[in-house]
């Protein structure tokens, strides 16, 4: 069974770059440019993991893995903390890691730390295939 990556970040040129990667390692992909977006989508299509950036507009990455949570509480559904999230970033803040980690993000990458082929490994690893 295909497995379905949600992008969420507001750089396109990485979103284009990760989505042709991640699409020649056999992956489905959706796509988003802000939280607001990240967080409909991932409600309404259940991705399989989010990469998701934490700084862009409308509503940054901390906001949606919390919206996203709090969506699941409010409906009585598993739908938020099932969805793996790991936090790809240019931000190495210790206050967000932390943040993210109470709401269960699975890992943080900063973006100039990661290959795409590294990327891929780490979304391999953590949906075990």
């Amino acid at each position: 069974m295909t497995k379905t990556i949600l992008i969420v970040d507001d750089e396109e040129p990485l979103r284009n770059a990760l989505k042709d990667k991640l699409v020649s390692e056999g992956f489905d992909i959706l796509e988003a440019k802000n939280g607001q977006e990240g967080l409909e989508i991932a409600l309404s299509k259940q991705p399989d993991l989010i990469l998701l950036d934490i700084i862009m507009p409308v509503m940054d990455g901390l906001s949606m893995v919390k919206s996203l949570r709090e969506e699941e509480k409010k409906s009585g559904k598993m739908v938020g903390n099932q969805i793996p999230i790991l936090f790809l970033t240019n931000l190495s803040d210790e206050t967000a890691l932390s943040e993210g980690q109470k709401e269960g993000v699975y890992d943080y990458l900063v973006k100039s730390s990661w290959t795409l082929d590294g990327i891929v490994k780490k979304i391999k690893e953590k949906l075990n295939i």
